[in-house]
């Protein structure tokens, strides 16, 4: 019987997780040259327009490609408090990049499905 011969495809394998570090480093790094360049500015602009989202629910996005969704509580300082099924959480607004209202339909009810 022929067997699959696996140390040929070794070197590929190893290629691609060292294409996936290096995109995740460069990815981190352009993080931090953010934030670093948000703490150096005024963060009192997002501060402003997170504020307009109290009371309201959201979708927040965040720099590692997170989505949070509930309910904004509390704005304040450099961080935001949302809830979330009875639990609250706190997001720091340096990694904030995207606040969004929850999309309704024209009936006023919540869309099942959100594309972005």
């Amino acid at each position: 019987m022929d067997y699959f011969n696996f140390t040929a495809y070794i070197p590929i394998i190893v290629m691609l997780f060292i294409i996936l570090y290096v995109q995740r480093e460069n990815d981190t790094v352009t993080a931090r040259q953010i934030t670093q360049k948000r703490r150096l500015e005024d963060n009192g602009k997002m501060l402003e327009l997170a504020k307009k989202f109290i009371d309201k629910e959201c979708i927040i996005y965040t720099f590692n490609s997170n989505q949070l969704q509930g309910v904004v509580k509390e704005v304040g300082g450099s961080a935001l408090l949302i809830e979330n099924k009875g639990m609250l959480e706190a997001i720091n607004l340096d990694y904030i990049l995207r606040i969004r209202e929850f999309p309704t339909n024209k009936k006023g009810k919540k869309k099942s499905v959100v594309l972005d």
